[in-house]
């Protein structure tokens, strides 16, 4: 019987317990209803709004210099790695290239012999020719007076024609000839561009000695660029952009760019828009020119590019994130006293993150940016974050 008669009591107890607990929590979510729904405000102000439309781009430089050899040589030396600096005039690597050059050279002493025996030979026939001419004119003025027949004015001029004829033939002989050695000598020299005599790869400009595709006791590749030398001045980047975007944009017009590998954020200006797409994409290319006081940028990077078209000055904008859509269209709540109102807006223009309020709000009030999901027309609110 006083087990029983305990039981009783301590179920009591806890009773009673709980039912304070409850009356305590009901309280307190009393007292939180009382002060109003927690929200954040933004006090409204005017703004500047643009569409933006964003497409990847390509780094390079200026006046980016590519070393191609026609020859698969073999690299007998190295002097410069990757990433390093290089002067104009200065060795990157050397080359076997002996038969080459041998070649190189006496393409040169033939083409270079071809051209003095066609100056000497047509400096020859111009004087026959002009002795022929002379000839002629002789002739006639002898006829006029008697002196000479009209048979030895019709082979004066058939000398004259003949000599003619025979330097135009002989000239255009060599000149052939002049030609075929020309071709020679320019195809060796596309292997000797930028080579010297001693096999030595040149650079031809100064600047970071971006690539480097030879090695000590490796073969240069005739398909790939021996070397790439990126110029120490400004950088360009170079983008596509659809046949919709390239009819808002201009040369002068300005762009942002992200580049993310240096995470650097810079303004760039459109220096050309092409009018004609590219054959197989249909896009259109777009070069911009990256300021000089922007460093640490290397050729190949990508870049972001963000275009901002459409623009809207002095106008409402908000976070989009604050727009809320019923049945009777787009709405936002404003604080005021303590009090959310609801208001339809008719909107405008959106950008990164934004919307362009065209009615339905002015400025200096506060929105609701947080906690507007919770709210009704009347709705006591609680300021807890938020402002300017």
């Amino acid at each position: 019987m006083k087990k029983k008669l305990t039981a009783a009591l301590l179920a009591m107890a806890m009773t009673v317990s709980l039912a304070a607990c409850g009356a305590q929590e009901a309280a307190e979510q009393e007292e939180e209803e009382d002060g109003g729904v927690a929200v954040q405000v933004l006090e409204i102000a005017s703004d500047t709004i643009f569409t933006e439309h964003t497409v990847v781009g390509k780094l390079s430089a200026e006046n980016e210099e590519m070393i191609m050899v026609g020859s698969a040589a073999k690299c007998t030396a190295v002097y410069k790695n990757a990433g390093d600096t290089v002067e104009k005039g200065e060795k990157i690597a050397t080359l076997d290239l002996g038969s080459t050059i041998a070649n190189y050279n006496a393409a040169k002493i033939g083409y270079e012999s071809a051209m003095q025996s066609l100056n000497d030979q047509k400096a020859i026939f111009e004087k026959q020719v002009k002795l022929a001419e002379d000839n002629v004119a002789n002739t006639k003025a002898l006829f006029e007076i008697g002196a000479a027949s009209q048979l030895e004015v019709d082979q004066a001029e058939l000398n004259y024609l003949s000599a003619k004829s025979g330097m135009n033939a002989t000239l255009a002989q060599l000149e052939s000839g002049i030609q075929s050695a020309k071709s020679g000598l320019e195809q060796l020299g596309l292997i000797m561009d930028n080579v010297d005599l001693s096999g030595n790869i040149i650079a031809p400009i100064s600047g970071t000695l971006s690539t480097l595709n030879v090695s000590e006791g490796g073969f240069a590749s005739t398909s790939l660029p021996v070397a790439v030398i990126t110029g120490a001045e400004q950088m360009k980047i170079t983008a596509a952009v659809s046949e919709a975007l390239v009819l808002q944009i201009a040369q002068g017009d300005e762009a942002e760019v992200y580049v993310s590998s240096v995470d650097q954020t810079f303004t760039a200006t459109i220096r050309s828009v092409d009018r004609s797409p590219n054959y197989q994409t249909q896009l259109y290319t777009v070069v911009l020119t990256v300021p000089a006081e922007v460093s640490g940028l290397v050729s190949g990077m990508s870049a972001q590019v963000t275009f901002h078209t459409d623009v809207s000055e002095n106008t409402i904008s908000i976070p989009t994130e604050a727009i809320l859509t019923g049945a009777d269209g787009q709405y936002v709540f404003v604080a005021e006293d303590g009090i959310a109102h609801r208001r339809i807006i008719t909107t405008g223009l959106t950008g990164s993150g934004v919307t362009e309020v065209l009615t339905g709000l002015s400025v200096g009030e506060e929105l609701v940016t947080v906690g507007q999901a919770y709210l009704v027309e009347g709705s006591a609110v609680r300021v807890v974050g938020g402002g300017k």
